[in-house]
C-alpha cells in the first residue's frame, strides 16, 4: 500500500485536514458535526496541546516519549494526520465519550487510561505515569480536537463517535493466502516484503510492530482499518481485499503482550514532579 500505514496499525470519510501549525487567521475546518479548531488555547495550556501533537506525530522519537515506546510505530501510524481524518480512528470527538466502560478492562477507563493503554498494546512500551507530561499533553491534544462537540459517555465501549465501524464481512471467510498475494501487489513497496517497514511505511509484523494485545492483532479490526484507511488517502480495498490482507498480515510472528511486562515501577505509576 502506498505511504504510511500507520503513518498503521490503527482504530475513519471527507477532507480538510488539520496543518502542523495554527493560528487565530487560520479559518475553522468542519467535519460533519465535528469541528478541528482553529486556533489553540492561550497560554500554557496551548503550549501543552501543540506538545501532544508533536508527541502524538513523533512518538518514537519525542525526547519525552520515546523511552516508553517499544517499536518503530507512532500515534499517528494508526491515527492518521495526528487522528484528524476523520475515519481513520480519527481523535475528533473522541474525549466527548470518557469516561467509558471498557470491556477488555471490565471498568471505566478515563481518556488518559485509553491513551497509556496504547502505549503498552499498540507500541508494544511501558506505560507512561498518569499525570505524566506525555500523558497529560497527550490527553490535552485529543480534548482540544473535541472543541465544542457535547459530552455523551460511552457506557458500551471505550471508543469515540468517530470510531472505526465494523465491516459486514464475516472474519471467517478471511484467505490469507490471497492475502499474500494483495499485500505484495500493493502493499510491500511502502511497508516491505517482509512486513519490516520503509521509509514509506511502518512495520506491519516482527519486533518493530504492534504486539498480539493490540485491537489491530485481530483480523476483523485490522481489516476495518485498511479498508477506511489503505492505501493513504486513496483508500480502495473491498472488504474482502481487506480481510484476506488482515489475515495474512496478522498470520506473522510479532510480540507477545504479557500485562506485568508493560507496566512501569509501582512508584512510577503516577507522578506529579513535573
Amino acid at each position: 500500500m502506498r505511504q504510511q500505514w500507520f503513518s498503521l496499525l490503527a482504530a475513519f470519510a471527507g477532507c480538510g485536514f488539520l496543518m502542523a501549525t495554527l493560528s487565530a487567521q487560520d479559518a475553522e475546518v468542519v467535519i460533519g458535526e465535528y469541528r478541528v479548531p482553529s486556533e489553540y488555547p492561550p497560554g500554557e495550556l496551548g503550549e501543552i496541546v501543540k506538545l501532544g501533537r508533536e508527541i502524538v506525530e513523533k512518538t518514537n522519537e519525542h525526547p519525552l516519549s520515546k523511552a516508553y515506546v517499544g517499536n518503530a510505530l507512532t500515534c499517528s501510524s494508526c491515527h492518521l494526520k495526528a487522528g484528524t481524518v476523520p475515519h481513520a480512528a480519527s481523535f475528533l470527538g473522541t474525549a466527548t465519550a470518557y469516561p467509558a466502560w471498557a470491556p477488555r478492562e471490565k471498568r471505566v477507563i478515563t481518556l488518559e487510561d485509553r491513551v497509556l493503554n496504547c502505549f503498552m498494546r499498540s507500541q508494544n512500551g511501558v506505560r507512561p505515569p498518569k499525570g505524566s507530561q506525555v500523558s497529560i499533553a497527550i490527553t490535552a491534544y485529543i480534548t482540544w480536537l473535541s472543541t465544542g462537540s457535547p459530552i455523551k459517555m460511552n457506557h458500551e465501549k471505550s471508543l469515540g463517535p468517530n470510531h472505526v465501524k465494523p465491516l459486514k464481512i464475516k472474519p471467517e471467510l478471511a484467505d490469507a493466502k490471497r492475502g499474500d498475494t494483495l499485500y505484495a501487489n500493493q502493499c510491500a513497496d511502502c511497508h516491505g516484503k517482509a512486513g519490516q517497514g520503509t521509509s514509506e511505511g511502518p512495520p506491519v509484523w516482527g519486533e518493530q510492530s504492534y504486539n498480539d494485545g493490540a485491537g489491530l492483532s485481530q483480523n476483523d479490526k485490522l481489516a476495518a482499518w485498511l479498508k477506511v484507511a489503505m492505501p493513504l488517502d486513496e483508500a480502495n480495498l473491498s472488504e474482502q481485499d481487506a480481510l484476506d490482507i488482515a489475515a495474512y498480515v496478522n498470520s506473522h510472528p510479532r510480540p507477545q503482550f504479557v500485562l506485568k511486562a508493560h507496566l512501569p515501577k509501582p512508584e512510577r505509576l503516577g507522578v506529579y514532579d513535573w
